[in-house]
């Protein structure tokens, strides 16, 4: 199979979707609001990459951080020059068009967003190593975007990281139907800075994500209390740009925000409950605490569910610390011993 639904895929296909896809198609499978979209599979990596892979990495030494950046913009380069076969491009465009169908859209903007198979494991931080292109419409950009993703397999930092960690190879990638974000960010589980267990920690800014996961704005953080079930600090962010959809539909630009905005929390107090709720099933879900990217629908209000993997800082390393006061410290325990099911 080159091209797959994410409605078809689970955990057990993280070999042919890799760690994103199978994880998106996993929380859909079990009725978690999650843009539908397809996997380019680690198949289709084999037809386009596979056999110069070898060859390509042979000639690399991650040892050398000097010479690893050069190393890689060549390798990139050259996968981004390689012949997609017709088989693939066949598939991918016909993934495409069954997607327009799914939403009644001849051309969908789609997210385009690499899936390695060693990507968002238990033990692994792959996260933000390869890339993601955003606002792609038409199968041609399409077809470019996964030749792109594909590339970026030769990323320098996800090169090094595979030299030092291991892990299994091949690569997917997932195109998923884009959702124009009014506010996106991420949420952890558990509060990221001390593994308190108890918590959940949510980072939002206006437009999409990209902004907080890469650093371009200060976000608002909040903290929601899973045994008070309420929110406990709210720390305002500057949140001076927001990313959005460039004027012809066709990739982002940023813009400012305006200043009555950046001066007030980028979501309601419901707005945060109904994410810490979700972020909880969620860890239900996969019984222990997890990473999630999140974005709410500008038009609609939604939140939908655009990524999650395992938390793997805390988790396990099993050291979170306890809360101060002796009816939270057995709340906790309780919740540890359930595997936080309430």
């Amino acid at each position: 199979m080159l091209v797959v639904p994410f409605q078809e895929l689970g955990i057990e296909h993280v070999p042919l979707a890799g760690g994103k896809a199978a994880h998106l198609g996993d929380l859909l499978q079990a009725g978690f609001p999650v843009p539908p979209g397809f996997a380019v599979t680690t198949r289709a990596f084999d037809l386009v990459v596979g056999h110069h892979a070898d060859a390509l990495l042979a000639e690399v030494d991650t040892a050398d951080v000097v010479a690893l950046e050069t190393a890689a913009a060549r390798l990139r380069a050259l996968v981004e020059a390689l012949p997609v076969p017709d088989e693939v491009e066949r598939d991918v465009r016909a993934g495409y068009a069954r997607l327009g169908r799914e939403i009644g859209l001849a051309e969908p903007a789609v997210a385009v967003r690499s899936s390695a198979v060693a990507e968002d494991a238990a033990d692994a931080s792959f996260a933000g190593m390869q890339s993601t292109f955003l606002w792609l419409r038409g199968a041609d950009e399409v077809l470019e975007g996964v030749r792109r993703c594909f590339a970026s397999y030769f990323n320098a930092e996800a090169l090094a990281y595979r030299a030092e960690h291991g892990g299994a190879a091949g690569m997917s990638v997932a195109v998923q139907y884009m959702v124009d974000a009014r506010v996106a960010g991420v949420m952890f589980t558990l509060n990221p800075l001390s593994g308190d267990r108890s918590a959940i920690a949510i980072d939002a800014s206006y437009g999409l994500g990209v902004t907080v996961v890469g650093g371009e704005v200060t976000p608002d953080s909040f903290l929601w209390s899973k045994v008070a079930r309420e929110l406990v600090r709210t720390r305002m962010g500057t949140k001076e740009v927001e990313a959005v959809a460039a004027p012809d539909g066709r990739g982002t630009v940023l813009r400012e925000v305006p200043e009555e905005l950046r001066t007030r929390p980028c979501l309601e107090p419901a707005e945060v409950a109904r994410l810490a709720e979700l972020g909880r099933e969620v860890e239900r879900h996969y019984g222990r605490p997890q990473d999630v990217e999140w974005a709410i629908d500008r038009t609609l209000g939604e939140i939908l569910l655009l990524q999650t993997r395992p938390e793997t800082v805390w988790t396990p390393k099993r050291t979170a610390l306890e809360p101060a006061t002796p009816t939270a410290r057995i709340a906790a325990l309780y919740l540890e011993r359930k595997q936080l099911r309430p």
